[in-house]
C-alpha cells in the first residue's frame, strides 16, 4: 500500500475532472507527481477501540443479515467509511476506487466538464474561480457565487465528493446550478453545457517598453518549463528586460511541486514555503536553490497580480515573493485556501483524503481563510451602469474565439495601449515597473532563511 501526499487547498475541486488547488507533494527523488512514500505501519488498537470496533462489526453483521433489502459487505463498509469521515472537517471524505483513479488523472491536461473550482466556504458550497473560457466562464459564473442547488437537488450538508459527481459529467450534455449572488433578488438557474477543457496553463505577451506579462492560469505538470521557455524568449526579445508582470489572477491553484518551481525562478535563496502537522511527514519546508542565479530570473523587477479568485498554489507563488521581498504584489485579496489534505490510498483501491496540516508564507502566515493581501490595492474595472457582467464574459469569449483576447495573440505581439485601458490592475503594473523601485517595496525586509 502506497501513500501520496497532496495539499488541497481548502479541498477545492475543479470541476470537469481538474484538481483545482490541488499541490502535490513529492517523494524526495522530485520523479513527478506520482511520486509516493511507503505507508507507515498501522497503530496498534486501544482496548477501547478494540472494543468499539466489536460493536461496529456487530451493527454490520446485523445490519447485513437483517436489513429488508439486501446490502453488500462493501456497500456497507464504504458507508460506515463515508459517516466517519462526515464527522471530520468538510475538507476530508473517502474515494471509491473509481473516483481515486479520477484523482489521479486530474491535472494531466484536458477533461470534460464545466470548468469551475468549488469548495465549501462556511459551510455553503462556492465557486472559487471559473476558468477562462471555458463552459461556466462564458455563462457567467463568478468566484463566491454560491451554489444552492444541482439539477434542482438542494447542496446544503453535501460534501464535495457529492458535489462533483453531481455536476461533471460527458461532454455535450447539460448541468443546471443555481446560483445564489449578492446583488440577486433571489438565486437563478444556470444552465450549463460540459465540454471538454483543455489547459494551457502558462500564456504571455510583450510590451514595447520591455516589459513581459506572463499569466499563469493554473499549475500543472508542465508549468516551470513552459515559463522558463518564455522568460528565455524575453530575454533574448527585449533589450533591456526592464521588468515582469506575472499574473496569477483567477488562479485555482495545482500541483505544489510546481509551486516551489516557479517561486524558485525567481529567487536567488530562502525559504518558500512550509507545512505544519501532527505527523513529522507534514511538517516539510521547501527552499529556493542557491547557486543558480544566472540561470533563474532573480533581478528582473517584478509585480504579480492577484485577486479573490487567487487560490492555494498561485497564493503559495504570491506569499513567498512578497516576504522574500522579490515582487510588489498588486490587485486584490487572494482566495485564502490553505489546509493540507493528504491522499491515503487503502488495500482495494479506495482513498481517504485526510485533512493533516496547513502550509505558511516564508514569514509563517498561514493564508488558510485569510489570503494574501496586496501591498498595492487595485480594484477591478467595473462594469458600466448599462453593461452586466453577462456582456463583458460575452464579449470577452468573442475576443477570445476570434483570437483578440489578450493572451490569444502571439506573444511577442506587443500588448497595446487600448489592451491596458481595459485592465486598470494591468495599467498600474505597467506604471510601477516604469517608476521603479516603488517606495513599498523598498521599505519590505525580506525574510531571512528559518
Amino acid at each position: 500500500m502506497l501513500r501520496k501526499s497532496w495539499l488541497l487547498g481548502s479541498a477545492a475541486l475543479l470541476l470537469g475532472l481538474i484538481l483545482g488547488g490541488a499541490l502535490v507533494l513529492q517523494a524526495a527523488d522530485q520523479s513527478g507527481p506520482e511520486s509516493a512514500y511507503p505507508a507507515p505501519s498501522l497503530p496498534l488498537a486501544s482496548p477501547a477501540a478494540s472494543a468499539k470496533l466489536k460493536v461496529f462489526a456487530q451493527a454490520l453483521a446485523l445490519i447485513e443479515d437483517q436489513y429488508a433489502e439486501p446490502k453488500t459487505t462493501k456497500d456497507l463498509v464504504y458507508g460506515a467509511i463515508q459517516g466517519a469521515m462526515g464527522t471530520l472537517d468538510p475538507h476530508s471524505s473517502f474515494m471509491t476506487p473509481e473516483e481515486f483513479k479520477e484523482l489521479q488523472i486530474e491535472t494531466k491536461g484536458k477533461f470534460s466538464g464545466i470548468g469551475i473550482e468549488i469548495s465549501l466556504k462556511d459551510q455553503v458550497l462556492t465557486v472559487v474561480s471559473p476558468i477562462e473560457g471555458t463552459p461556466a466562464y462564458q455563462m457567467g459564473l463568478q468566484a463566491g457565487d454560491q451554489i444552492v442547488k444541482i439539477n434542482g437537488t438542494a447542496t446544503k450538508n453535501i460534501s464535495l465528493t457529492e458535489a462533483v459527481k453531481m455536476i461533471r459529467g460527458a461532454k455535450g450534455s447539460k448541468v443546471t446550478l443555481t446560483i445564489n449572488r449578492e446583488g440577486f433578488p433571489q438565486p437563478k438557474d444556470f444552465v450549463i453545457t460540459r465540454e471538454i477543457i483543455p489547459i494551457r496553463s502558462v500564456k504571455a505577451r510583450i510590451m514595447d517598453d520591455g516589459i513581459g506579462y506572463i499569466r499563469l492560469t493554473n499549475f500543472q505538470d508542465s508549468t516551470d518549463s513552459d515559463l522558463q521557455n518564455y522568460l528565455k524568449k524575453m530575454k533574448q526579445r527585449l533589450t533591456p528586460f526592464k521588468g515582469l508582470i506575472l499574473d496569477l489572477r483567477n488562479d485555482p491553484g495545482g500541483l505544489l511541486e510546481q509551486a516551489v518551481r516557479v517561486s524558485d525562478e525567481f529567487l536567488k535563496s530562502g525559504l518558500i514555503v512550509y507545512t505544519e502537522g501532527r505527523s513529522k511527514q507534514q511538517t516539510m519546508r521547501f527552499y529556493a536553490r542557491t547557486g543558480l542565479a544566472d540561470s533563474k530570473a532573480t533581478n528582473i523587477p517584478m509585480v504579480v497580480l492577484i485577486n479573490e479568485g487567487s487560490a492555494s498554489a498561485s497564493e503559495i507563488v504570491a506569499g513567498a515573493l512578497k516576504d522574500q521581498k522579490r515582487a510588489l504584489i498588486l490587485g486584490t485579496k487572494s482566495f485564502g485556501k490553505g489546509s493540507v489534505q493528504t491522499i491515503i490510498p487503502l488495500d482495494d483501491g479506495s482513498a481517504l483524503r485526510l485533512t493533516t496540516a496547513l502550509y505558511y508564507t516564508p514569514s509563517g502566515i498561514t493564508i488558510n481563510e485569510k489570503g494574501i493581501v496586496p501591498d498595492v490595492v487595485v480594484d477591478e474595472k467595473p462594469p458600466a451602469p448599462d453593461q452586466s457582467l453577462q456582456n463583458i464574459r460575452d464579449e470577452a469569449m468573442d475576443r477570445h474565439m476570434r483570437k483578440e483576447g489578450l493572451t490569444d495573440k502571439p506573444w511577442n505581439q506587443p500588448i497595446t495601449t487600448a489592451e491596458l485601458d481595459k485592465d486598470p490592475q494591468l495599467k498600474k503594473a505597467v506604471e510601477l515597473l516604469n517608476h521603479w523601485p516603488p517606495k513599498s517595496l523598498a521599505q519590505q525586509k525580506p525574510v531571512a532563511a528559518q
